[in-house]
């Protein structure tokens, strides 16, 4: 018997769902300053610099650019991680 597939996107149908909208270009170009703290909210769209769905929602803070990408702080559990991210995968965070 084959076991089921354990894939990049699996178990991710409602997380990553697109919905309607329609995505501008203005997502693809943000610029962002080091030690902003940015959302991770990942854009189905697009598959190139996609983060593991696993940090979907999860606030980081930039350390560092690589080319057109960006390096993102995440911590996960007890200990921080550093995740290549493009810039549509990000969202400026503010605390209201």
């Amino acid at each position: 018997m084959v076991g089921r597939s354990k894939g990049f996107r699996s178990s991710t149908r409602s997380k990553l769902k697109k919905g309607y909208h329609r995505s501008g270009i203005g997502k693809f170009l943000r610029n962002f300053e080091l030690n902003q703290k940015v959302l991770i909210k990942i854009e189905p769209s697009s598959h190139k610099g996609m983060p593991h769905p696993r940090f979907h929602g999860r606030i980081g803070v930039v350390v560092g650019s690589r080319g057109r990408a960006y390096i993102v702080q995440v911590r996960d559990g007890s200990t921080y991680k550093k995740i290549i991210i493009n810039p549509e995968h990000l969202v400026p965070f503010s605390k209201q």
